[in-house]
């Protein structure tokens, strides 16, 4: 099991619409996180900075590179693109963070 943690952007304003889309999150769209290895996943939000940050762990054999060609997975991007800084494919533009520090 490894961990990941990438950092993501939110438009001004849409913090309370953000909460919302995720708090009614897709069954389907879960069920294929879990299946390409994502667990214990977790977005945290900095106010002061739009800045979304967001922690997972992703099995060994974890295959989350494939969730990107997903039919469910681009559909909630789209659905989630006013609300984010995205790439031309409706992808969040997305940071990896460097782990710095860990303890067990």
């Amino acid at each position: 099991m490894r961990r990941n943690a990438f950092a993501m952007r939110l438009k001004p304003g849409m913090e309370t619409e953000y909460q919302r889309r995720h708090d009614e999150i897709w069954p389907e769209l879960k069920a294929e996180l879990r299946k390409a290895g994502i667990s214990d996943y977790s977005i945290y939000l900095d106010r002061k900075t739009n800045t979304l940050f967001a922690f997972q762990y992703l099995a060994d054999d974890a295959t989350d590179a494939e969730l990107p060609q997903l039919p469910i997975v681009q559909k909630w991007w789209h659905m989630m693109a006013d609300l984010m800084a995205t790439n031309p494919d409706e992808s969040p533009v997305s940071d990896p963070l460097a782990e710095m520090f860990h303890m067990d």
